[in-house]
């Protein structure tokens, strides 16, 4: 059975064994120590009676978590790792407390007594969620649940909300993918040759990237261990600091890439459950894969680059290695794309 997940983790590689904790969190772990949970509670409003965890329960590429249990309840307390203000996550927390009255299945937002997301104790920004027990990821989810949990969180979604990130449209480019296979392969990096062998296919890919149609608030970071299995059988969608202007087309792209793969049943069946369930958007272009190449493009580029200079978000080689194998072990080619796509459009011809 797997273990019972805190809300904020990144399952997996991402867990912490004590004995192998890395500088960066070393460097973290010291705070629980200093922090007085009754005043934690207090800034809250989580109640009395509070008992912070001895150390840190799991960690996102983003921060640690820490369990905090009170009289009224338990609670997941997150740790940035980077500071952030209030303005910078204004919107990604309103559209969550939004997606959450609309009955999105996501953890409660807990702000503090004045408001706010953060509060600061002993020199550290913190926030605060309701604790969910989470199963490990799981890619082969209902693909009914996961269908209608995104058309719920696109009916959320408000128009007109800001500029489109360069992560979400911008190719990485033929150049560029030479100089990082060039610095990888000099670098004596395990995966060279595989990014090598595929350097071709993303170029290619590339050149199916598009303008957006229409822009929204979406989560943008739907992946598997975002929308995670919950301990009662249901479903929890997680970690929407990301949210931001996107294309809801090309975020469907994503999602069926993700739940469905090669599985044209999944596909199909995700696909009318989106519908069913008053989703907005539609997969039926080469270009509505545009946010999931242009992600998964800079997803492998930055993977690349922690590997040749480790820093906080990838301290270890064998992180960086672990994360870019994600993409390289399993690519989005044309192939599984137009297969995809075939699916969603009801086997009509792409364009």
């Amino acid at each position: 059975m797997p273990a019972l997940l805190p809300l904020g983790l990144k399952p997996g590689a991402d867990a912490l064994p004590e004995q192998n904790l890395s500088w960066h969190l070393r460097t973290h772990v010291w705070w629980g120590g200093l922090v007085d949970a009754a005043d934690l509670a207090r800034r809250f409003g989580l109640g009395q009676a509070a008992r912070l965890s001895d150390g840190p329960v799991a960690r996102g590429r983003q921060g640690l978590v820490w369990r905090l249990d009170t009289a009224d309840g338990s609670w997941a307390v997150k740790v940035p790792f980077h500071r952030s203000s209030e303005d910078e996550v204004r919107l990604a927390t309103a559209f969550q407390e939004a997606a959450y009255a609309l009955g999105v299945p996501t953890p409660r937002v807990r702000r503090t007594t004045e408001g706010r997301v953060f509060a600061t104790l002993e020199g550290r920004q913190v926030r605060a969620y309701e604790w969910v027990d989470l199963r490990a990821p799981d890619a082969r989810l209902d693909p009914d649940r996961v269908g209608a949990v995104v058309a719920a969180i696109h009916r959320a979604s408000a128009a007109g909300p800001g500029r489109l990130d360069p992560w979400y449209r911008e190719p990485i480019g033929a150049d560029r993918w030479d100089h990082l296979v060039q610095q990888l392969r000099e670098a004596g990096a395990p995966f060279a040759g595989q990014l090598a062998d595929l350097r071709d296919e993303l170029v290619a890919l590339e050149s199916w990237i598009e303008p957006p149609e229409i822009l929204q608030t979406c989560h943008r970071d739907l992946w598997a261990d975002n929308v995670l299995p919950t301990a009662d059988g249901g479903v929890c969608v997680i970690d929407w600091e990301n949210s931001g202007p996107a294309d809801p087309n090309q975020e469907l792209g994503c999602v069926l890439f993700e739940f469905a793969r090669t599985d044209s049943g999944r596909v199909r069946a995700l696909t009318g459950a989106y519908r069913e369930a008053g989703g907005p958007a539609t997969v039926n272009r080469r270009g509505h894969f545009s946010m999931l190449i242009a992600q998964l493009g800079h997803i492998t580029e930055i993977a690349a680059t922690d590997w040749l200079k480790p820093n906080p978000r990838s301290p270890e080689r064998a992180d960086s290695a672990a994360w870019i194998g994600e993409v390289l072990e399993e690519p989005h080619t044309r192939e599984l794309l137009e297969t995809i796509l075939a699916a969603a459009d009801g086997g009509a011809t792409p364009h």
